[in-house]
């Protein structure tokens, strides 16, 4: 079956002991509170520390620094994304199809979600570095399961032939724009529910043999 619940070891699966309730979860709780709160450049590890109930010394034994804990806090954050989108696949759907409708669910509730839209909305330099210069670790995650889908679709003929990563990698490029600058596209005459459809088209076709 191709879809993102066909994933490598380092998937967000894979960190589910990572993400279950515990200390380190509540430490995150409190800086996405502050975060959404106060925004990122007035977010600091005393404020977490206080939100959390918790000592200074132990936030800073978990995370030396804000950058540190944002990145936890992404990575969580948008693993749970596609986690939701994953949890409402069509058993009966075509292999494709689960593939390219978790695609654009992740993109439509990511660009729903309420911390990446507060990011965007207040710090949207946070953002750059993995648009211009490094992927961050959700983003590995991501691009590992999308291609071990297409590996699997490839074996049983359901996706074109190719390299399975550079495919994987082309497909999470182009939802990159329908992320962040849908919203510059919509107006009287275009919707986001028709952008999400043209999306889900491209995929596709990006897709079959």
């Amino acid at each position: 079956m191709t879809s993102l619940r066909h994933n490598g070891s380092e998937g967000p699966r894979s960190n589910q002991r990572e993400n279950e309730p515990g200390p380190r979860d509540g430490y995150l709780d409190a800086a996405r509170d502050c975060i959404l709160d106060l925004g990122w450049r007035r977010t600091t590890l005393t404020e977490v520390a206080r939100r959390a109930g918790v000592s200074r010394m132990t936030i800073y034994r978990t995370w030396s620094d804000m950058q540190q804990l944002l990145g936890d806090l992404m990575t969580r954050e948008w693993a749970g994304v596609v986690a939701a989108i994953v949890a409402t696949e069509d058993p009966e759907a075509s292999a494709v199809d689960r593939l390219v409708g978790d695609l654009v669910g992740s993109v439509r509730n990511l660009r729903e979600n309420e911390l990446f839209l507060r990011i965007v909305e207040l710090d949207p330099e946070l953002l750059l570095p993995y648009l211009l210069a490094r992927r961050g670790r959700s983003q590995d995650a991501i691009l590992e399961m999308v291609a071990a889908a297409i590996r699997q679709g490839q074996e049983s003929g359901a996706v074109r032939a190719g390299n399975p990563v550079a495919i994987a990698r082309s497909l999470v490029l182009a939802t990159h724009g329908f992320v962040l600058s849908t919203h510059t596209m919509v107006d009287d005459t275009v919707s986001a529910d028709e952008l999400d459809a043209e999306l889900a088209e491209l995929l596709t076709r990006a897709l079959l043999p």
